[in-house]
C-alpha cells in the first residue's frame, strides 16, 4: 500500500509551487484532483510546447492527477467545489490572496464541517504585512530575497536556471502537508498551513545571510565556482572539455598538490582555505597550466586516483543518458495528451517497494464528468451544467 492511498487532495493551483508541492503527494499515492478553469486551465499549461506539443513546467509537475474544470464565478460550480472539499482530506491553494477566503475555501470556514481537512495556502509573502497583496512570480521572489544578488558573476547577477522559488516553496509545502496528516493521525484535527515563498527562499538564503552578520561583506558572485572554499569549480581541460572538482579541506589539498598537480611542495605553501582564497589567483595559474596538459579524462583518472570529488559539465542532453540513472533502473514512461514520455521516478522510490503511480499528465478537464457523478450529479445536471458553461 502507497503511503497516502485513500487519501483525496483537492488543489486549487497554477504554475509550479502548489502543483510541485501536489505531485509529491499523488507520488505518495494520494488522488489528487486540480480544478481548473474551464478552455484555459493552470495557465502553465501555455508556457511552452516543448513536451510533446505540450508545456515542460506543466508536464513536470502534474502526472497522476486528475482535471475538474470548473468556473468558479458560477455558484452552480461552487457549489461542486463545496461538496468536494467537504470530503477531502487536504485542499491546496496558491491563487491571488484572499480567493480562496471570499470563496469560503479557507480553513476557519471548511473546519465546521469538515474538521479533518488540512488547508495549505501558498503565496508570495505571506498574510500580513506590507506585502500581503503584492504579486508574486519565482524571478521577482528570488530577487526581493537576495538570491540573484549572489549568483552569477561579478560584473553579472543571475536568476538561477529554474523555478528555484517556486520549488523551495512547494517542497515546504508538500512536507508540512504530510506533518499536518501525522498530526492528524493523532488528534483527528486538521490545520491551516501558510506557506511564504519569500519566507522558504530567505530559510535557503541562510549561509549568506549570516556570512553578512553586523553588516559583513557579502559572499561574491563567483560564476560556477564555490565563493567561499577554493578549489571548488569548472576547471578547463586541454581538450577543451571542463571538469568540476572541489577540495574541501587540508588533507583533499594535500592529496590535490601530491596526486594531482605532481607538485608536493605546493601544498604547506597554502596550507588553509582562508589562505588558498586569498591567493586564488595566482594558484589558478598554477592548476590551469597543469589542465592544459591533460584530456578530461585523465585529469578525471588523477582526481579519481586522490579521491578527490569530481563531476563533469554536464548538458541536458548528457543527463538524458546519466549512466547513473540508468543503471539504477530510474526511468519510467507516462502517458501524456500529446503521447508516452520518458520521466524520472521520484527520488523516494526504492527499488523493490510498492512503485509510485506514474500516471497520465491529464488533459483540461479530463475527469469532470466522472467526478460529478463519484458526487451525485446525473447526466442531465451535469449537462445543464456544461450549457451554463459553469464546468
Amino acid at each position: 500500500m502507497r503511503p497516502l492511498q485513500g487519501m483525496l487532495v483537492v488543489t486549487l493551483e497554477h504554475a509550479i509551487a502548489a502543483p510541485f508541492c501536489t505531485r509529491q503527494l499523488a507520488d505518495l499515492g494520494a488522488r489528487v484532483i486540480k480544478v481548473e478553469r474551464p478552455g484555459e486551465g493552470d495557465f502553465a499549461r501555455a508556457y511552452d510546447t516543448r513536451t510533446r506539443g505540450l508545456a515542460s513546467h506543466f508536464v513536470w509537475c502534474n502526472r497522476s492527477k486528475e482535471s475538474l474544470t470548473l468556473d468558479l464565478k458560477n455558484p452552480a460550480a461552487r457549489a461542486v467545489l463545496q461538496k468536494l472539499v467537504e470530503r477531502a482530506d487536504v485542499l491546496v491553494q496558491n491563487l491571488a490572496p484572499g480567493a480562496a477566503a471570499r470563496m469560503g475555501l479557507d480553513h476557519a470556514s471548511l473546519e465546521p464541517v469538515n474538521p479533518g481537512i488540512v488547508v495549505c495556502d501558498i503565496s508570495g509573502y505571506g498574510e500580513g504585512g506590507p506585502y500581503t497583496e503584492k504579486k508574486a512570480y519565482d524571478l521577482l521572489i528570488q530577487s526581493e530575497s537576495g538570491f540573484v544578488s549572489v549568483t552569477g558573476t561579478p560584473k553579472h547577477p543571475s536568476k538561477a536556471g529554474l523555478s528555484i522559488a517556486d520549488i523551495a516553496a512547494g517542497m515546504y509545502a508538500y512536507s508540512s502537508v504530510l506533518a499536518a496528516l501525522l498530526e492528524r493521525g493523532r488528534t483527528g484535527r486538521g490545520r491551516r498551513l501558510e506557506i511564504s515563498m519569500l519566507e522558504a527562499m530567505s530559510e535557503w538564503m541562510g549561509y549568506p545571510l549570516f556570512y553578512t552578520l553586523d553588516g559583513q561583506s557579502p559572499p561574491v558572485r563567483a560564476g560556477a565556482s564555490h565563493a567561499a572554499i577554493y578549489p571548488y569549480g569548472p576547471f578547463t581541460c586541454g581538450d577543451g572539455k571542463s571538469v568540476v572538482l572541489g577540495v574541501q579541506h587540508d588533507r583533499e589539498w594535500t592529496a590535490f598538490c601530491d596526486k594531482v598537480l605532481l607538485q608536493p611542495g605546493l601544498a604547506q605553501a597554502y596550507m588553509g582555505n582562508a589562505q588558498r582564497l586569498a591567493h586564488k589567483d595566482k594558484l589558478r595559474d598554477i592548476i590551469e597550466a597543469v589542465f592544459a596538459r591533460l584530456t578530461a579524462a585523465q585529469l578525471i583518472d588523477r582526481l579519481e586516483s586522490a579521491q578527490i570529488a569530481n563531476a563533469q559539465l554536464n548538458e541536458m542532453a548528457d543527463l538524458w543518458r546519466h549512466p547513473q540513472l540508468a543503471a539504477r533502473g530510474r526511468w519510467a514512461e507516462i502517458d501524456t495528451p500529446g503521447g508516452p514520455v520518458p520521466a524520472l521516478f521520484p527520488p523516494h522510490h526504492v527499488r523493490g517497494a510498492e512503485p509510485p503511480p506514474m500516471d497520465p499528465v491529464p488533459s483540461l478537464g479530463q475527469h469532470t464528468d466522472g467526478i460529478l457523478a463519484e458526487l451525485g450529479y446525473s447526466d442531465a445536471e451535469i449537462a445543464r451544467l456544461r450549457a451554463e458553461r459553469a464546468i
